[in-house]
């Protein structure tokens, strides 16, 4: 059943304080300590880092620099987390607009992910709107309206063949980037056009134009001119590109996955009237949750989205401050006794996360009600720091 996204509300006469509350804290962090709550010299240090992790391999591989076929499969490896690396430190905050205060900057660097492939205009529509705006419904947020050999909503309907995708999910997520830089991206636009998310046919029209030039830009200069210019086969320059694009998609699969399907997280149904049970924020608190919040470097590199409960209350927060307000958002949290979930690291997750697709393969039906995330740490056995 198709959900009209313009009916959804989400309840305002539910602790209305908690997020005002947040708020004020969070605000009153940044103006004591006299600091802007986008990003500054680190977040350009890093931005330079990212980017050189892409060119500098790229540009040691099409000017021949090393010979024989294994230093070119570790370039195009290299290639792949500094791709990584920009979509999560980089690209993300700038089309959230949290990278900097001056929007044609963000909007360009937003672009970086065209230049990588995707596309910034569908990121908008599908991340920045439907998952942040809606997340975890069914029907609504793209993040986990997948294909039916895969069952990522206890909502959405069961078949047989997904009693096993705790084990071959590895091989969507591997590929998902691939998928991007192919074919999903056009059925998009034609998705969000009947859903009225694109304006009109007109922007319909002028962004696919766009959306032929940024992929035969990306394919020339990923794929075409290593073929033309390297001394290897083109099987194995093909080859390389395919292992760049499951380095990618393993990453990003890995980082964004794990905040939301997890036994921890709801995922509410609109009643009737469209209306959504909690308040908009406390909605996040309940779909989302955080992990391996003690390491630095990891937090650095996946840029912050390991503080995936702060990023969606202050997606217009560069990442660089999430350590910062995190202690502020727990401490709210749990005066108004609302769930703030973590997982203590990045394995605890992962293994969380295959243990929740394991039973959305095999159970037909969950409880999706608030009782759903102690129902089901009580049945798969989780231990979660679940401050309530």
């Amino acid at each position: 059943m198709q959900t009209n996204i313009r009916n959804i509300k989400f309840s305002k006469s539910i602790q209305p304080a908690f997020i005002e509350l947040l708020r004020e804290r969070v605000n009153t962090y940044f103006k004591e300590n006299r600091i802007s709550k986008q990003g500054n010299s680190k977040m350009t240090l890093k931005t330079i880092i990212m980017f050189s992790l892409f060119l500098i391999p790229y540009l040691l591989m099409i000017f021949n620099v090393f010979s024989g076929i294994i230093p070119y499969y570790i370039l195009w490896l290299t290639i792949g987390i500094g791709m990584a690396g920009i979509g999560l430190s980089v690209m993300h905050d700038a089309n959230h607009g949290s990278y900097s205060k001056n929007r044609k900057l963000n909007n360009r660097l937003g672009y970086s992910l065209n230049m990588l492939g995707g596309n910034s205009f569908l990121w908008k529509i599908q991340h920045n709107y439907l998952h942040h705006a809606f997340t975890n419904i069914e029907n609504v947020d793209d993040d986990i309206n997948v294909p039916l050999f895969l069952r990522f909503s206890p909502n959405s309907q069961k078949h047989w063949i997904q009693r096993f995708q705790h084990v071959y999910v590895w091989l969507f997520y591997a590929l998902s980037t691939l998928s991007w830089v192919t074919t999903k991206n056009f059925f998009q636009f034609f998705s969000y056009r009947k859903k009225e998310l694109i304006r009109d046919n007109q922007e319909l029209k002028k962004e696919l134009i766009k959306e032929i030039i940024w992929k035969l830009i990306y394919y020339f200069f990923l794929l075409v001119l290593p073929i033309l210019l390297l001394p290897i086969p083109v099987w194995t320059v093909v080859t390389a590109f395919i292992l760049m694009h499951i380095v990618i998609g393993l990453i990003l699969s890995v980082i964004f996955q794990p905040a939301h399907i997890m036994p921890t997280s709801h995922f509410p149904l609109p009643d009737d009237k469209g209306k959504i049970e909690n308040s908009w924020a406390i909605h996040q608190l309940l779909t989302t949750c955080d992990f391996s919040l003690k390491s630095r470097f990891f937090s650095w590199f996946i840029g912050g989205l390991n503080f995936q409960i702060e990023h969606h209350l202050f997606p217009n927060i560069c990442h660089i401050h999430y350590p910062a307000i995190a202690g502020i958002v727990k401490r709210t949290a749990q005066e108004y006794n609302i769930s703030y979930h973590v997982h203590p690291t990045f394995f605890q997750a992962i293994k969380s996360h295959m243990k929740m697709l394991r039973y959305l393969g095999k159970h037909n039906q969950l409880n999706t009600n608030n009782n759903l995330n102690s129902k089901l740490t009580s049945v798969l056995g989780l231990r979660l720091k679940n401050q309530t």
